[in-house]
């Protein structure tokens, strides 16, 4: 065994992070970084003061965890969970408050988010709770602090801001309105345990994290999410998940850019291989995401390329497309990913967001068709390997899916090599 397996493993056990979805090189800089704060002379070193300190343990996974976040991503969601809220209020008569669950809660944009749709959505204060749950203890005390900088504000309707936030100097802190509904704690979505007294939730939150696991911790996380979701009621995951949940038992609601599902009684049969699939660039709660030394390719299927813009508007474009896309806002995607390929000359990147927009619509063939020709652009781009393979193996396809995952596992000890030379 190998000294970065024995991280791998340790990580696994205890937040089910699976190597294979982040890349090893995310691991072992997370493990350099704290074997220097340790002053640790040695990975062995590190390894034993890492399995005699229950804080170092915490540190490393803080090291791996960086949250990336913020307040109402993926908008679409929290209108149609204010207008379920309504309708399940309607049912309930008056007999209790709904319960709504967050988790990963990360630094607190996501359930303070629901709060805010709710209360904006006309709900008092009695008529709901929130609780918000994370592993990390610096991420939830961040969360309950409430203080957030411009970071945190990303979209492009900020008029919420002024309802809910008092300005100091260039921060901004949440009220207590909506402070006081949301509880949040440190929890373990791998512990079986978790909230077992506890009610189910009405509503439950759990976005972009199953794509960090392997398949059987994806199925053993799902039975607790299944436990913890009322049986009438909804569960919110992230655009990548959906055809997870379709495999195991649920099915969506039928209101596009939601990501909102229920149950189903006759769940599809489950594939032979189901890739661990990466993130999409800018997920709910991320790992530190791997550094790409190589600029996008400028390989181009015609040999005489026209002209291209400016690099700064280029670069502004791409920004543009992916803050569409994180927002919700698809057809606007769409749009801004076919100007950039009016205007400025192919790259992959844009391939790939008109892929993982496609895969999102739920058109496979033409999704397949563009992460394709982001492959032909950028051989090694990770994200469009994972997503295509993801496809393959649905398709049952599991060969071509595992030679793409090799691709994706190559490109990865590539670039760390580079990195160390």
């Amino acid at each position: 065994m190998s000294s970065d397996q024995r991280f791998f493993d340790f990580l696994k056990e205890r937040i089910g992070l699976d190597v294979a979805s982040v890349g090893p090189a995310i691991i072992e800089r997370a493990v350099r970084q704290r074997s220097i704060a340790q002053q640790a002379p040695s990975t062995d070193h590190y390894w034993q003061t890492l399995q005699g300190s229950q804080d170092e343990q915490q540190a490393l996974i803080e090291a791996v965890i960086v949250p990336e976040t913020w307040f109402f991503r993926y908008p679409e969601s929290f209108a149609t969970l204010a207008k379920l809220a309504l309708s399940r209020l309607a049912e309930l008569k008056g007999m209790r408050a709904l319960r709504i669950l967050s988790l990963p809660c990360s630094t607190g944009e996501e359930p303070y988010s629901i709060a805010m749709a709710l209360f904006d959505a006309g709900l008092a204060p009695h008529q709901f709770k929130v609780d918000g749950f994370d592993v990390s203890p610096l991420s939830v005390e961040r969360a309950r602090q409430a203080v957030y900088g411009k970071n945190s504000f990303r979209g492009q309707h900020s008029d919420f801001r002024e309802r809910h936030f008092i300005a100091e100097d260039e921060r901004y802190r949440l009220s207590e309105r909506v402070r006081e509904q949301v509880r949040l704690q440190v929890g373990n979505l791998l512990d079986p345990t978790l909230l077992a007294n506890e009610p189910p939730y009405d509503f439950v939150f759990c976005r972009n994290l199953l794509i960090y696991f392997d398949q059987p911790t994806q199925r053993q996380v799902f039975e607790v999410l299944k436990r913890l979701t009322h049986v009438d009621g909804v569960l919110f995951i992230g655009p990548a998940e959906g055809s997870l949940l379709g495999r195991l038992g649920m099915r969506s609601i039928g209101i596009a850019q939601s990501f909102a599902f229920s149950r189903h009684n006759e769940p599809e049969p489950a594939p032979a291989f189901v890739p661990s699939a990466l993130p999409v660039r800018q997920p709910v709660r991320s790992i530190a995401p791997p550094v790409r030394n190589r600029p996008f390719s400028s390989a181009v299927a015609n040999p005489s390329p026209a002209p291209t813009k400016p690099v700064s508007d280029a670069t502004t474009l791409l920004a543009s497309i992916a803050a569409l896309a994180n927002e919700g806002k698809s057809a606007e995607a769409r749009m801004a990913c076919e100007h950039y390929l009016d205007t400025h000359e192919p790259v992959a990147q844009v391939f790939y967001w008109l892929g993982l927009l496609s895969d999102v619509a739920g058109s496979a063939l033409e999704a397949q068709g563009f992460y394709r020709k982001a492959l032909y652009l950028d051989p090694q781009h990770a994200e469009a390997l994972a997503h295509l393979a993801a496809l393959l193996a649905s398709q049952g396809d599991v060969a071509g899916a595992r030679r793409l995952q090799e691709r994706a596992a190559r490109s990865g000890r590539a670039a760390d090599s580079e990195r160390k030379s």
